[in-house]
């Protein structure tokens, strides 16, 4: 059973996903809040797997619960609201959120979301996901010192100069991976899904959940959304 949490300062909203999430025989919702402070204390409290987070709510907003939430447990949270904007998108990322999504989501949807997280896998489609990895390695490169990076695809030479310097552990960590690893994390880091990548590389379902199952424990990784973010903020991909 996943155990979920809702956080939001609207109590119809909160009523209407627990309704929403009901459809699911495997996921039941443990408590409902209606500030990121109240949503902080739950979990310390009583750890949950998921919160469903809103992102403008009194006394805590959303995305400051979400950093102290992902920085002190292993709850996953899926940031939820009206507004598709890719500021609230990159500040969640930042903050440790597992995904994204918008309330106008289907029951379908809301479910399918809280087992993709709690599976380690990226909630945002792929070529969401590229487009905010991409942004948010551009917004890191800004404040970094630069250096024409060691490479794309875990080595071969790049074209583009504008990547933050590769740090000592960031160089560690790449070197503990695989050559497979490496590819594995680069076609992922394009955009690709699980299933494309299969089909890039010839192999199976289950040897690329492998691979990213090692390369999400290498990098220390919460899923597969921040693994991408590393690959971009270390310079394998440009």
């Amino acid at each position: 059973m996943i155990t979920v949490l809702l956080a939001d300062d609207h109590e119809l909203v909160r009523s209407g996903f627990a309704l929403m999430l009901t459809v699911a025989e495997s996921v039941e919702v443990v408590g409902q809040v209606a500030h990121g402070k109240d949503a902080v204390a739950h979990v310390l409290d009583s750890p949950v797997d998921v919160v469903l987070m809103d992102v403008q709510m009194p006394v805590m907003d959303g995305i400051e619960a979400t950093r102290l939430i992902t920085e002190a447990t292993d709850t996953k949270v899926i940031i939820l609201t009206t507004f598709d904007r890719d500021d609230y998108l990159f500040d969640a990322l930042r903050a440790g959120a597992s995904g994204f999504l918008l309330k106008n989501a289907s029951p379908e949807d809301l479910v399918a979301a809280v087992h993709a997280v709690v599976d380690g896998h990226a909630l945002l489609a792929p070529e969401a996901t590229l487009r905010v990895v991409q942004q948010l390695a551009r917004h890191d490169a800004a404040r970094a010192p630069r250096k024409v990076p060691v490479g794309t695809r875990g080595g071969a030479a790049a074209s583009s100069t504008d990547l933050p310097e590769r740090t000592s552990e960031q160089q560690r960590i790449i070197d503990s991976l695989t050559a497979r690893e490496r590819e594995v994390l680069t076609l992922a880091a394009e955009g690709l899904s699980n299933g494309e990548i299969c089909e890039t590389l010839v192999v199976g379902q289950a040897t690329v959940k492998t691979h990213i199952s090692n390369v999400l424990s290498k990098v220390g990784a919460r899923d597969r959304v921040q693994a991408v973010v590393f690959a971009y903020r270390s310079g394998m991909v440009s």
